[in-house]
This record gives structure tokens, C-alpha cells and sequence, in this order.
């Protein structure tokens, strides 16, 4: 389970975030998961709520968006959306992809008091 170390990592950037904005308290967390980041949702919320005990984000509510990963055919010569490691091209089937994004956990937006 990487979503334990992923919510750590998070968890840093959130307070250091937070610290340097003079936050109290962290209200909200937006968080966008790349459909090919192996992350999954349910022990993403649990680890988070787990790692922020006893931290200015305990309590905070956690909003996830999942987006599709693009990725580039060789094939066929097209950007593509690809939302499954083992999904090939969706115009052509090719499964001569290369990912350029979509791979990754992302920190979009935090609301403080």
C-alpha cells in the first residue's frame, strides 16, 4: 500500500503550505489522482485521514478528482486519453503508448483559517 507514503508526502507540502500562509487550520484538501497513478481512492481516504491526526489538516475535508491519463501512439500518431495500464490506443488499439501525464497524485487547492 504506497498511499500511506503518498498521504505523508502530501501531508508535508500541505503544512508547509499552510505554515507559510499563516494558517491555523486546514479546512479543505483538493487533491487530483492521474487515472494511471495505481492509487486507490478508498485507501487514499483512509491513510489521509490517518496521517493527519494531531495536525493543523485533522478533521479537514478531503475532496479527490480522478482525470484521465494522455498519452501519446506511436501508431496511429495521436494524443490520447487512456484510463487503464492495459488499455490500448482507443483509436487504433495499439498498445504502443507513451504516458506524458496522468501517472501522478497532485496537490490543486487547500482552504486555511
Amino acid at each position: 500500500m504506497h498511499e500511506i507514503s503518498m498521504c505523508y508526502n502530501a501531508l508535508e507540502l500541505i503544512e508547509q503550505q499552510a505554515r507559510q500562509h499563516g494558517a491555523r487550520k486546514v479546512t479543505g484538501v483538493w487533491l487530483e489522482i492521474g487515472a494511471l497513478s495505481c492509487i486507490e481512492e478508498s485507501a487514499l481516504r483512509f491513510c489521509f485521514e490517518s496521517v493527519c491526526r494531531q495536525t493543523l489538516a485533522e478533521g479537514c475535508e478531503l475532496h479527490i478528482a480522478m482525470r484521465p491519463a494522455q498519452a501519446w501512439c506511436w501508431a496511429c500518431s495521436s494524443a490520447v486519453e487512456v484510463s487503464a495500464h492495459d488499455g490500448g490506443c482507443p483509436k487504433c488499439g495499439s498498445n504502443c503508448l507513451r504516458v506524458e501525464s496522468g501517472d501522478s497524485l497532485q496537490l490543486k487547492q487547500l482552504a486555511i483559517e
